[in-house]
């Protein structure tokens, strides 16, 4: 699967909004086939700072990229953004979230 995570700087007077601003692209993307999720959190240390955690099956990644939703993204997200956002995204083994080995509960 392709996992992404992008930390999103989100201009000081907007981050209270950033759900709202970003939710019919998050929706949209939630719906598309192949995507196995994409959260969105809040950073403790930097409240104006947003992380986006996504997961795509391989053959899925493309057409996230190239949907009217992604494009449409592309031009609204930035008036709202300090900075380019940062983003790690690799494929890795696996389907899924798995249990944490050296943590366990219960």
């Amino acid at each position: 699967m392709i996992f992404i995570c992008v930390k999103f700087p989100v201009k000081p007077e907007h981050a209270d909004q950033w759900p709202d601003i970003s939710r019919s692209f998050t929706e949209a993307t939630r719906a598309e086939p192949g995507n196995k999720w994409f959260d969105w959190s809040r950073s403790v240390e930097d409240p104006n700072e947003y992380v986006l955690i996504e997961a795509f099956d391989d053959d899925a990644a493309e057409a996230h990229v190239t949907s009217p939703h992604f494009q449409a993204m592309q031009t609204e997200f930035p008036p709202y953004l300090a900075a380019t956002p940062k983003i790690v995204s690799r494929q890795v083994d696996g389907d899924g979230w798995e249990e944490m080995g050296e943590l366990r509960v219960g």
